[in-house]
């Protein structure tokens, strides 16, 4: 394994983000979030972000196309979905699970995200392992290591007074040599021990099939009557991935479209244009939401949709709790 001095981050950084865009956890405006580095960004490497990274692959908004229209003449110009390099750094291993997820909903089943999939082409992913969860953190218990993620490009561990980093793929294996080539990495014989114990701590074990027999349950008018719907949740999430097609005109003639997230806890999302709504309450709404990470993705894509990053738990304004769904799912199916 090579490793870095804690010290050299900067330089290696700055390295980097010579043939790429690198982005790194970081604060901004009180908020700690993945952001493209620059010389005077505050890393924040210690502990994971308030927000999740997918913004770097799946952004928050973004245009798809332009429009014209004059008289009975209308064209349209396509945006170029292609960026340049970019380096996800110090990824944890529950953010790396969701970017999976993303892949399967973007990249598989017979349809391509041009968008999605040009910057997913274009970024090396490096982890970074967890030595002290945080209070909300359970992933573990969602079938993820923290430690590390054999899904990256390269993966680095938190190794004391430096970090170590080992390449997985052909991209991984270029950052490594590039970083080589300027002697900021040195061979090591030291590992990273093992994980602290998670405070937070829950069985998933058969949650998809438990909830396979509960979509009529009364579980879900308990756990709706304090839902906001204010989305919170699904916009920290690393693997929520609903988005809204809408439009902004420059004037009567033109305009642009837009892909924005959008969120299935949104009274208007499933509004239908004649006004039926298939999910009119809060309890249809949160219903859907935990049966599709914890059904209906695994059902279709094999694999949990919570990767147990803990950050719907940590931001939630009433505290309905996925880890406390699982539970009550788990109790409920026991004595039914």
């Amino acid at each position: 394994m090579k490793a870095f001095p804690k010290a050299k981050l900067t330089a290696v950084l700055e390295t980097m983000s010579q043939k790429a865009t690198v982005w790194v956890p970081s604060m901004i405006a009180g908020v700690s979030r993945f952001a493209p580095y620059r010389p005077e960004i505050d890393i924040q490497m210690g502990t994971n972000t308030a927000i999740s990274p997918k913004e770097a692959l799946f952004p928050s908004t973004e245009k798809i196309y332009t429009f014209s229209a004059y008289g009975i003449d209308g064209e349209f110009e396509p945006v170029d979905p292609s960026v340049g390099l970019q380096i996800l750094f110090g990824l944890r291993s529950c953010d790396m699970q969701g970017i999976l997820c993303l892949d399967d909903v973007f990249l598989t089943r017979g349809y391509v995200d041009d968008f999605y999939g040009s910057k997913r082409e274009a970024t090396t992913l490096i982890t970074l392992g967890c030595v002290t969860p945080g209070a909300d953190c359970f992933c573990a218990s969602m079938g993820v290591n923290p430690v590390e993620h054999d899904g990256s490009d390269a993966q680095m561990y938190d190794l004391g007074d430096a970090y170590g980093i080992i390449a997985r793929t052909d991209k991984g294996e270029t950052l490594v040599k590039d970083l080589m080539a300027t002697g900021l990495l040195s061979d090591t014989d030291k590992s990273q021990g093992p994980t602290s114990d998670f405070v937070l701590k829950v069985d998933s074990e058969g949650i998809t099939e438990k909830l396979q027999q509960m979509f009529d349950h009364p579980l879900w008018d308990e756990l709706s009557r304090k839902c906001l719907n204010c989305g919170t949740c699904a916009y920290l999430c690393p693997t929520c991935h609903c988005f809204d097609i809408s439009e902004k005109k420059r004037n009567q003639h033109c305009g642009v479209k837009i892909k924005c997230w959008d969120t299935c806890m949104f009274s208007e999302y499933a509004l239908m244009a004649g006004g039926h709504n298939p999910r009119p309450s809060k309890k249809e709404r949160v219903r859907q939401r935990f049966m599709h990470k914890l059904r209906y993705f695994p059902e279709r894509y094999g694999k949990l949709q919570c990767t147990g990053c803990g950050r719907c738990i940590a931001k939630c304004p009433v505290n309905l709790e996925i880890t406390d769904v699982i539970k009550l799912a788990g109790e409920a199916k026991k004595d039914g």
